[in-house]
């Protein structure tokens, strides 16, 4: 039923109108509420007492404004839904926009548990009239649950009585359900109770050793224990075992060849995730491997945020965008970003999930509701978007976003031993970059070789370099690198700086490969100088070395002769650390 606003004039009693405030309804049109109208009222225990409700919109955020383009009567049912104005046949931007800004208050989500990567971005959906209608309580009369029916592949919401109702008596659900600290509540009620948190603290100290113990324990790595650093006959020819195709290959150097047996290799080459250190440690410690237990401090994205923060203080170090992790710093983040908007700062975010590839569900907004409620979906951190990237001039599109992808070779943790290859690789976003168009894939994104039917401009280093410097002449890419390297030195060493799981562990049989990718952006130095600030974005494990093979047959031979054999004179990398 709609509800009529009590005039102002009219005497309304303090703890009605405390009641009031308590139960706002989403977007700017009338209010509604549902009610029970069976005369008998509602038994929780009876079976006819629960209901179906139907889902009006089913989506992926990153086709929302497609499908209000495209789908015919969307845009109009779910401006009517939200109380949006809008009174055209046709689509047009200015209602879809704001339906975009609005949806954060009417959504709900689930993710399907199994698929592949692309199928288990979370689905988004919102209610039907009915269901989009029950308001908020923090002692709510009813629950609200999603079910995928699997015979009709469809999902709907079932809704339940908590207690009996009479006629007459509200039905409400809580939309902080599972949520009992006081202050995360007020966090995630944000979009329909808008407060102030101004007096919460931005400062986000690296979290306890607990923290990382926990992660430790979830990962199920059993940590090794202490060994002498191996050697080997100088002229050792090493059994190699894989599971990646790249290296079987394009190994190719004569001091490694390749076993089938597991049990007889020298080392273990693996492509996925090795757990059981301690085994390895105990009943075959000469054997060396390509991985060091609690690597997934550097890469899974809320980690690398927390370990920085040793090397930067609670903002985190200059080389890394500011960083929240939705799930244990929501206070923080929220305070931050109304802090910054009360000054007038730029209000750019992008958020991404903990450990997904290649961009998927990561959105950019300024919209904090969106914000607060994709911590809903998957686990997510927020990092400040790159407001003034460094761009590149493409001949064909203008001024784009590119993002430069280095390999690096971890020897040693303790001591620190780390090389770069000598190539590193581009990646061009294929629209002219501005701040707006926050949902167009191709120009705030990099990450074409996935997208079907997208173009992916190559460009080999080599040239790159002059043009960025005819481009640049005042920033020789030389100066550029050492600052990058510099930057990759003080992570590794924040990385490496405290024994594990706070740190990455010192196995001497342990090396290891990484990808990381960076940005550059536009800052300014402490004597007010402009400068070309890297920016690192992330940190991958095991990386995709297709490319690298492609144009440097060369590349395993180098890698390996580095890690393996500690020998670099002919291989071409260079020495960071």
């Amino acid at each position: 039923m709609q509800v009529e606003e009590v005039d102002e004039e009219e005497e309304v009693d303090e703890e009605m109108e405390e009641e009031f405030k308590k139960k706002p309804n989403p977007g700017n049109g009338p209010c509604f509420k549902v009610i029970v109208t069976n005369e008998n009222g509602l038994q929780a225990s009876n079976p006819n007492s629960v209901f179906l409700i139907d889902h009006a919109w089913t989506y992926r955020a990153g086709y929302a404004r497609h499908q209000l383009r495209q789908v015919p009567g969307l845009l109009h049912r779910m401006a009517n839904l939200m109380g949006i104005p809008f009174h055209g046949e046709v689509p047009d931007e200015g209602s879809i926009e704001q339906v975009l800004q609005e949806m954060w208050k009417y959504n709900q989500t689930y993710q399907l548990s199994q698929g592949t990567a692309e199928e288990k971005v979370p689905v988004w959906y919102i209610m039907d009239e009915f269901g989009s209608r029950i308001q908020h309580s923090d002692q709510p009369s009813f629950a609200a649950a999603p079910l995928f029916y699997m015979p009709q592949q469809v999902a709907y919401t079932v809704l339940w009585p908590l207690r009996d109702l009479e006629t007459g008596d509200e039905v409400t659900r809580d939309y902080a359900y599972g949520e009992t600290d006081r202050l995360i509540r007020k966090c995630v009620l944000l979009p329909w109770v808008p407060t102030e948190m101004l007096d919460v603290s931005c400062f986000t100290p690296e979290p306890p050793d607990e923290h990382y113990q926990a992660i430790l324990a979830e990962n199920k790595e059993k940590l090794p224990v202490a060994i002498n650093p191996p050697v080997y006959a100088k002229d050792k020819v090493f059994k190699v075992f894989t599971d990646i195709q790249q290296v079987l290959n394009n190994l190719t150097h004569p001091r490694f060849v390749f076993t089938d047996n597991e049990g007889e290799a020298d080392i273990l080459y693996n492509f996925s995730h090795f757990k059981d250190y301690r085994k390895l440690s105990e009943e075959r410690p000469g054997v060396m491997v390509n991985q060091f237990p609690c690597e997934n401090l550097l890469t899974v994205k809320d980690c690398l945020a927390s370990i920085a923060r040793r090397a930067g203080g609670p903002d985190g170090p200059r080389w890394l965008p500011r960083t929240f992790n939705l799930q244990t710093e929501l206070p923080q983040f929220i305070s931050c970003f109304q802090q910054r908007d009360r000054r007038g700062e730029d209000n750019h975010w992008i958020c991404k999930p903990w450990n997904l590839a290649r961009s998927l569900d990561t959105h950019i907004t300024n919209n904090l509701n969106s914000i607060i409620r994709h911590r809903e979906s998957s686990p997510k951190v927020v990092c400040k978007y790159i407001e003034e990237p460094v761009l590149f001039e493409r001949e064909d599109v203008g001024l784009v976003k590119f993002d430069v992808r280095y390999v690096v070779l971890l020897r040693s943790a303790r001591p620190l031993q780390l090389y770069s290859y000598d190539v590193f690789w581009l990646r061009f976003s294929n629209r002219a970059f501005s701040l707006d168009d926050l949902d167009d894939y191709e120009k705030h994104f990099t990450i074409m070789n996935y997208a079907p039917g997208v173009t992916l401009k190559q460009v080999h280093c080599e040239d790159f370099i002059p043009l960025f410097e005819k481009q640049y002449p005042e920033y020789p890419w030389t100066t550029i690198q050492a600052s990058i390297f510099k930057a990759f030195a003080e992570l590794f060493e924040a990385a490496t700086s405290k024994p594990a799981p706070l740190g990455i562990c010192d196995y001497p049989s342990s090396r290891a490969i990484y990808a990381i990718d960076l940005m550059l952006k536009w800052d300014t130095s402490r004597d007010g100088k402009r400068i070309m600030q890297p920016q690192i974005l992330e940190v991958n494990f095991n990386p995709d070395c297709d490319r690298a093979c492609k144009y440097h047959p060369t590349f395993f031979n180098d890698v390996f002769s580095t890690l393996f054999l500690d020998e670099t004179d002919n291989c071409h990398v260079t020495r960071i650390v």
